[in-house]
């Protein structure tokens, strides 16, 4: 396949005059236009190719859950997103018992090399905070102690990243056991002093969860003012923070702080979407056992006392964060793409490059996902058989 006529974006900049040829679900070669046309050629009509988008952080869609654990509610939640540009994600859990967490890891595994979009999993809680649990079931938090946590490590070849709260008991242990196994531990729904974010971090954690959103900010202890993990986020280089750049949990100013404070290259944008995604307004969903709802085009709690992960596919992501923060394409593209991939390790995808794999998104000046590629097989629109 040959893809013509498009704007390719790179990391620095947006380029036109650019041929994408791949063949065997590989990016073979990156050319200038003008070329052998030899094979399928698509003409991308003047409109947007960027490497396709990596959501490391979604729970759901469509009215399903990743906590059903079944192939059927894997396969709506991947198809959903497929629509906004996403060609990887990590299906992401919520506090539960953990038979149900491991019953997650368990389909996961069995039937992800059928869906080459889930790259893994996400386990968020149930070691988290209970002063910051968000929307999530304060019955099922509990501290990671290591008979759980060696429970959930019998997936260690499933599970991509971890969030915790790292002022936990038992959580510096946690997280450099988890990072010995390969795992991206993430702080967050964490109410952690300074020192402790500080700990986490030098036991191996890189990375925190929804920025801004369920996790501790400076404030006063004795006669000083100290900083939670908000600031040491903000202020320690190598600290990558996801962002839920939906409109409703971030509002622009924060958006820009926080690119200004870490750079294009510190962000992963994540739509944390739940079952509400896709669904009208008015629509009732679960999430994790609780009762929710569609409102305004975001999810929240059916008591609207929080909001309940998002209902935002990763272009619209993309979107609110050039519109809305003014930040460059190009970099709001990495932030979807090649910063995730970072993150989690997962090798070939986020960029286009001889040798990446061909999973591409087509989008208009408008932001509207025109066609989404995994290995170079069109997922969406669905091509009918």
């Amino acid at each position: 396949m040959i893809l013509v006529n498009g704007r390719v974006v790179f990391p620095d900049g947006v380029r036109e005059g650019v041929d994408i040829v791949s063949s065997g679900g590989t990016i073979t070669e990156v050319r200038a236009s003008g070329g052998a046309t030899d094979g399928d050629t698509l003409d991308l009509c003047g409109n947007y190719l960027a490497p396709g988008f990596v959501d490391v952080h979604v729970h759901g869609a469509m009215g399903h859950d990743t906590m059903e654990a079944s192939p059927e509610a894997f396969c709506t939640i991947c198809d959903y997103h497929a629509s906004g540009g996403t060609t990887a994600l990590l299906l992401t859990t919520a506090t539960a018992p953990l038979p149900e967490i491991i019953a997650v890891l368990e389909a996961v595994r069995s039937c992800a090399p059928d869906l080459k979009q889930i790259a893994g999993v996400h386990v968020e809680g149930p070691f988290i905070s209970r002063e910051r649990a968000g929307a999530q079931r304060l019955e099922f938090i509990r501290n990671p102690e290591p008979a759980a946590l060696e429970e959930l490590l019998a997936f260690s070849d499933v599970i991509k990243r971890m969030t915790l709260a790292p002022e936990l008991p038992g959580a510096p242990d946690a997280i450099a056991r988890l990072c010995e196994e390969g795992i991206a531990v993430s702080a967050g729904h964490s109410n952690a002093w300074d020192e402790e974010a500080r700990t986490g971090w030098e036991r191996g954690m890189r990375h925190v969860t929804h920025t801004f959103n369920c996790m501790s900010s400076a404030r006063r202890r004795g006669t000083q003012r100290v900083a939670g993990l908000l600031e040491f986020a903000l202020s320690e280089p190598e600290i990558a923070c996801e962002l839920i750049a939906d409109g409703h949990h971030v509002v622009p100013t924060l958006m820009r702080m926080l690119y200004r404070a870490k750079g294009a290259g510190g962000i992963c944008l994540v739509t944390d979407a739940t079952a509400g995604a896709g669904l009208r307004d008015g629509s009732s969903f679960a999430l994790g056992g609780l009762q929710c709802v569609v409102a305004d085009g975001a999810c929240w709690l059916a008591d609207k006392s929080a909001l309940a992960g998002s209902a935002a596919r990763m272009i619209d992501l993309v979107r609110t964060l050039v519109t809305s923060a003014g930040v460059p394409l190009a970099e709001a593209v990495s932030m979807a793409s090649t910063n995730p991939v970072r993150a989690i390790g997962c090798k070939n995808k986020g960029t286009i490059a001889a040798g990446a794999d061909a999973d591409f998104t087509v989008f208009s000046p408008e932001f509207q996902v025109l066609q989404t590629f995994v290995g170079g097989e069109q997922v969406f629109p669905k091509q009918q058989r």
